[in-house]
């Protein structure tokens, strides 16, 4: 049977859509060229993951505009147990499907200069400062997914902040679904102006329905000159939704992205991250862990890519994978010509908690330069049994043992992530995906 692949939407719609949001010319006219170009690409083709007949395409609603909240008070619970607990919660952006339903950000930031506020408001109010970013890291012409996204963009955040400016108190933002058979194409721009610092943290949540969604999420990080940008997320979408999501950065002269990821979804999942070391002295930094379960497919690819000299670029990522699932994890560390003195490392590795469980990590080097450092480690394998029967002999019964293994084996990334909600978070997701 052949795969579906007609886009739902056609120009008529785009430029209703975009008009109606009082979007920028140039927006609009980049929304077409992209509906244009997403009817003739192909799909991208991550390595060992056969995705043509996954559910990018067939959603039936595009936008739904759901109610907003008055207060803090009114959050859903789920949220309120994001937030850190005991502080006044001033930089808060949440989403409900594609309602932007609840922006707060402090006074003090605003007369800084600081700009926290969801993607289609700034493309009104901050036009000629979205333009210079917008699909500039991920470019519409790489493949259909990516085409797709930037003509069918329907909610997401920006971050800019300027020169100089350092923000103590992490930005988050928190993204709810829970309406089936929609489509989220989320669209994330982090800008750090040299000499700058930010800590962007954000959750994506989904209620666990019997229908069918898709989420095709970009996020564009920019660190400028001796800017850092610490970037953590939470992915936790149900099992009825197909997910791609694009990561990237860029980080210029002595500037610093860092990345901590905990991919949580249970539908299948293609995700890639890229930093771009650009300018000398830069630095980049991804940990990652995934718990795969159930029957889902999911492939990871990470990667770091040297231009300037004297980067840095680290890669850390931690798998767990039972029952049937499937995860391949590709890790690259890419050296260009002339970045010498670079340094790039990466780890992979596997916990196969199941027989019929499958597991992939494909470390990855590609060296263009001579005067460089470059390194990687992999394993694919079962929980260690001398860990076990150490934990076992101190009287601690096998399951338990096991448990604590596994989070032992994933905290890296969990305690990298800087608001304590969140990382509760995490670790409960983790629990419910490895002992249900």
């Amino acid at each position: 049977m052949a795969t579906e692949t007609k886009i739902p939407f056609d120009e008529t719609y785009i430029r209703t859509f975009s008009s109606g949001r009082g979007e920028p010319e140039w927006l609009t006219a980049r929304r077409l060229e992209a509906l244009e170009r997403a009817e003739r690409l192909p799909l991208p083709k991550p390595d060992k993951t056969k995705i043509e007949k996954w559910n990018f395409h067939g959603f039936a609603r595009h936008t739904v505009e759901s109610a907003a909240y008055a207060s803090l008070d009114d959050l859903p619970d789920a949220v309120k147990a994001l937030i850190e607990a005991g502080k006044e919660t001033k930089n808060l952006y949440v989403q409900r499907n594609h309602t932007p339903a609840y922006v707060s950000l402090s006074e003090e930031l605003k007369e800084k200069g600081v700009i926290f506020t969801d993607i289609l408001t700034a493309a009104r109010e901050h036009g000629d400062l979205l333009e210079r970013y917008w699909m500039t890291a991920v470019k519409p012409d790489e493949h259909r997914l990516a085409a797709l996204h930037a003509a069918l963009m329907n909610g997401g955040v920006f971050v800019y902040v300027p020169k100089n400016v350092e923000i103590e108190t992490p930005l988050q933002a928190v993204y709810i679904q829970d309406e089936d058979d929609i489509a989220l194409f989320n669209h994330v721009i982090v800008v750090a102006e040299d000499n700058s610092r930010v800590v962007f943290v954000e959750n994506y949540l989904s209620a666990d329905r019997n229908g069918q969604a898709s989420a095709n999420i970009v996020a564009e990080v920019f660190a400028n000159a001796n800017a850092r940008v610490f970037f953590a997320a939470v992915d936790h979408l149900a099992s009825g939704v197909t997910t791609y999501v694009n990561r990237r950065g860029i980080a210029g002269r002595d500037g610093r992205i860092e990345w901590a990821l905990g991919l949580m979804n249970d539908g299948n999942t293609v995700s890639e991250n890229i930093t771009r070391l650009v300018g000398d002295g830069s630095f980049g930094d991804t940990k990652t862990v995934v718990v795969s379960r159930g029957e889902q497919v999911q492939n990871f690819t990470t990667s770091v890519v040297h231009y300037g000299k004297h980067t840095e670029g680290y890669i850390l990522k931690h798998g767990v994978v039972r029952d049937s699932a499937t995860s391949i994890f590709n890790g690259i560390g890419k050296i260009e010509h002339g970045a010498s003195k670079s340094n790039a490392e990466q780890e992979s590795r596997v916990l196969m908690l199941s027989e019929k469980a499958r597991g992939d990590a494909n470390p990855i080097l590609l060296i263009d330069e001579d005067d460089v450092m470059a390194g990687h480690a992999a394993s694919v394998g079962r929980v260690d049994p001398i860990q076990l029967y150490y934990l076992m002999s101190r009287g601690i019964p096998r399951r338990e043992a096991e448990r604590l293994i596994i989070h032992g084996f994933l905290a890296p990334v969990v305690e990298a992530i800087p608001i304590d909600g969140v990382k509760n978070q995490l670790i409960e997701v983790i629990e419910r995906k490895v002992q249900s």
